[in-house]
């Protein structure tokens, strides 16, 4: 088992958790408008929905694996080019994080479901999945299965995590935002790093 893969894994999953996305930010404007309970309630459904994209990885493509090893080098490599694309639009997007979104008055168990169904039926929650986990397997003996749903634990954990200090820290993050305009593009340029860096970290 390489423990240092996983370190590496935990590593690049932090930093795209603090990139801000459309995930982190909802919970940024549900903790900021409604309360720091209801930023919880959203960000246990976001991490929720990481289960069935982490089931259909394990036994969709754990399979494909099993049956070619070229195929899996094609997926390697369609990965990387997806994470440099992702760089590629970000460099290309507007640095500036919004707050200002509508956050509409919704119960607990609303934020809940609604954190659930944003992650479950983006496909590109899916996609990125297909990309990012396949390059950091890290073990010979245990079974790609296995490995896959040790790669959606750690993701899920360190995601709850860094989204929870997010809620719990909206008021600070919203101050130090409006009032340091140079935090949106150190932001910006992390998430091209940490894209780029895992793409060639793939690659290699």
């Amino acid at each position: 088992m390489n423990y240092e893969t996983l370190i590496s894994f935990a590593l690049a999953t932090s930093a795209l958790a603090i990139s801000p996305g459309p995930d982190n930010i909802y919970v940024l404007v549900q903790s900021i408008t409604n309360g720091v309970k209801y930023g919880m309630a959203t960000v246990a459904g976001l991490i929720s929905g990481c289960i069935v994209h982490t089931t259909l990885l394990a036994f969709g493509l754990s399979a494909i694996i099993k049956t070619n090893d070229h195929i899996y080098t094609a997926i390697k490599i369609f990965g990387a080019a997806y994470l440099l694309y992702l760089a590629y639009k970000v460099f290309r997007s507007d640095s500036k994080i919004s707050l200002s979104g509508d956050a509409p008055k919704k119960s607990m168990l609303q934020l809940f479901k609604q954190g659930v169904i944003m992650n479950v039926l983006n496909p590109k929650v899916t996609i990125f999945f297909l990309a990012f986990f396949p390059g950091f397997l890290f073990s010979d003996s245990l079974s790609t299965e296995i490995q896959f749903y040790v790669l959606g634990f750690i993701f899920m954990l360190v995601s709850f995590v860094i989204f929870s200090g997010i809620a719990f820290a909206s008021g600070s993050i919203s101050k130090f935002t409006s009032r340091n305009s140079g935090v949106n593009q150190f932001f910006k340029w992390l998430q091209i790093v940490v894209f780029v860096g895992i793409a060639v970290y793939i690659l290699l």
